[in-house]
């Protein structure tokens, strides 16, 4: 049976939902936004996270959307198919996929509870402790003087010289580097270039290489690193996954880049039958949503370099105490 359908047939009674907005300020001018979505049912109560990225998207949430009276988790997706969750477009197309996301996954966590099931029990999967790594930009001297066992996914600029390239790559402890090539209109574009892209490759010849541009010339850069080269942003669907300029060897899952329960499981069946190596990735969630894919990585790909790491890692400087991976299994009630 596909995982999907488990998941489909689970029985769930929703009542009613309401929406809980989350605030976190991280820099001087900008304050990280996302809203809890809040499903309750016969006297349990599943919750997920909206994690649009622009704050003025989280305005004018859908409070009247038709979800009572659901009775499997596939009945209550097909109440959401087709709705528009946004009062006015949003500033990015990708938000729609992240709303539909928070409401899926709160009626999973509700279906869940109500059975008295764990995301793994429901599935038939073993979960298992999560390695995770910690996702920052270069200044990582900080992070490994707390806990040198940490490892790092950075997301690399056009500050990085052939000197920090070294230095970064002596550490030994960088396994993924974030390209970024496929986003547009953000603070974190970056403009593809085949040089640049043939030194990242050259300088760390063990990372994978995630969203780097492929045309021609940049692909050429990267012909020795190809079975190091990763996806992300790009991918919201199976369709998207098949679409790829290549055949990938590794894809970063974000749960809430493919909208439904259903796509998300087909593109996880899909990379484990073609030996796709996955990844967990994070969105800078600020509450249920990082418990959610920390549980997924327990259940699908606990070994990999997880950008799951727990929210601590978000609020602030690099510092002691911080919990050190792996995590715990994900065994508790409930998806997260």
């Amino acid at each position: 049976m596909p995982l999907s359908d488990r998941l489909a047939q689970l029985p769930l009674t929703v009542d009613g939902y309401s929406t809980e907005r989350l605030e976190q300020s991280v820099s001087s001018g900008f304050t990280r936004v996302t809203t809890t979505v809040v499903v309750r049912g016969d006297g349990h109560q599943g919750r997920g996270e909206d994690v649009t990225y622009t704050a003025d998207d989280h305005d004018g949430f859908p409070h009247s959307l038709p979800l009572a009276g659901s009775d499997s988790m596939a009945e209550l997706s097909q109440r959401l198919e087709g709705r528009d969750l946004f009062a006015r477009p949003p500033g990015q197309e990708a938000a729609r996929d992240y709303r539909r996301w928070a409401f899926e996954s709160a009626a999973l966590d509700l279906a869940l509870r109500q059975s008295g099931s764990s995301l793994a029990d429901a599935l038939g999967r073993q979960p298992r402790p999560v390695r995770f790594v910690a996702s920052t930009r270069s200044t990582i001297d900080g992070w490994l003087a707390a806990d040198p066992t940490l490892e790092f996914k950075l997301d690399p600029d056009g500050s990085w010289d052939d000197e920090l390239m070294r230095r970064l790559a002596a550490t030994g402890r960088v396994r993924v580097l974030d390209l970024k090539a496929y986003y547009q209109g953000t603070v974190v574009d970056m403009e593809p270039d085949p040089v640049f892209y043939r030194a990242i490759a050259e300088r760390f010849p063990d990372a994978v290489i995630e969203d780097a541009w492929l045309d021609e010339a940049c692909l050429d850069a990267l012909s020795d690193a190809r079975g190091r080269l990763s996806f992300d942003a790009p991918v919201h669907s199976l369709a998207d996954l098949d679409g790829l300029p290549i055949v990938p060897s590794w894809l970063n899952v974000k749960p809430s880049r493919f909208g439904t329960v259903e796509r998300l499981l087909e593109c996880i069946e899909a990379c484990e039958a073609r030996g796709i190596t996955m990844y967990g990735g994070g969105q800078f969630e600020l509450g249920i949503g990082r418990s959610q894919i920390q549980a997924l990585a327990s259940i699908f790909y606990p070994d990999a370099a997880n950008d799951v790491a727990p929210r601590e890692y978000n609020l602030g400087e690099a510092r002691p105490g911080l919990p050190r991976s792996p995590l715990p299994a994900a065994t508790g009630v409930g998806f997260g």
